[in-house]
């Protein structure tokens, strides 16, 4: 009897970014030539939105010169760690990653990512970031079918993104993962954190109010999927002055002596 065939899905690629654990099937086209998602970018371009992880990047440095060593970055929404890995890289010796990613295969590319990388100062959770700590259902996607797997929701809503594959949102195909509140990490600090869940960024900043409050990180918010109602009250509510940044926003702290860098830049 013939084995089945195990189709290669996971790959080895040189990037810019370093040598990255990609999934082939990583994008969804939109034309002949024009598609979106992480693996598409890597395997087309080389890398993957560097201008925003070089913004980060000085966001991080603002917060060494004015707080010292000893940064705290957090990636809520990790994939498979293209930002994570240029800050860890860029933080060696005097700051640390910790990045989180839901989805379990991707976790596992997002876990050789780091470790091929030799970022030996971050930490990896495989959780969905919420309000507070728990267990949630997320769907589980066909990893061989051509998708654009970071943009999938963990929760279904009216007009969710067609990712470039049906998703069956049933509860007898859906898969058990745990969740965790940034307060539940307990960090003695927190510098910067980039929230990019696909719709749950509002859960992620109630369930981050405490450390929020005790740390004033700098944020960076994906909004695409996003109440910005929400978002904007508990940004107001925490003293926070928001700037636009592409799909993103950036949230400064208006006592945070960075904001004055981040105007004049």
């Amino acid at each position: 009897m013939s084995n089945p065939a195990r189709p290669v899905v996971f790959i080895l690629a040189a990037t810019d970014h370093g040598t990255m654990i990609i999934n082939r099937h990583d994008y969804n086209m939109l034309s002949a030539d024009q598609g979106y998602g992480v693996g598409f970018m890597l395997l087309n371009q080389s890398s993957c939105e560097m201008s925003e992880a070089g913004m980060v990047k000085s966001l991080i440095d603002f917060r060494r010169r004015h707080f010292g060593d000893d940064v705290m970055v957090v990636d809520c929404g990790a994939n498979i760690g293209v930002f994570s890995v240029e800050w860890a890289r860029h933080m060696t010796g005097w700051g640390r990653v910790i990045a989180i990613e839901a989805q379990e295969q991707i976790f596992y590319a997002l876990a050789g990512n780091i470790s091929i990388n030799n970022c030996f100062n971050a930490r990896l959770i495989n959780a969905a970031v919420s309000a507070r700590p728990g267990v949630m259902k997320i769907p589980q996607p066909n990893y061989s079918v051509p998708s654009s797997f970071g943009s999938l929701e963990l929760r279904q809503r009216p007009g969710t993104e067609d990712i470039g594959q049906v998703i069956d949102y049933s509860e007898e195909n859906m898969a058990s993962v745990r969740t965790i509140s940034i307060d539940s990490l307990g960090l003695r600090r927190l510098d910067v954190m980039k929230i990019d869940v696909e719709g749950m960024e509002a859960e992620v900043l109630e369930g981050a109010a405490n450390t929020i409050a005790d740390s004033r990180p700098i944020l960076l918010i994906e909004t695409v999927k996003s109440d910005m109602t929400v978002i904007g009250g508990f940004l107001s509510r925490h003293g926070y002055k928001s700037f636009n940044a592409g799909a993103n926003i950036v949230a400064i702290h208006t006592a945070d002596p960075c904001l004055e860098q981040v105007r004049q830049a």
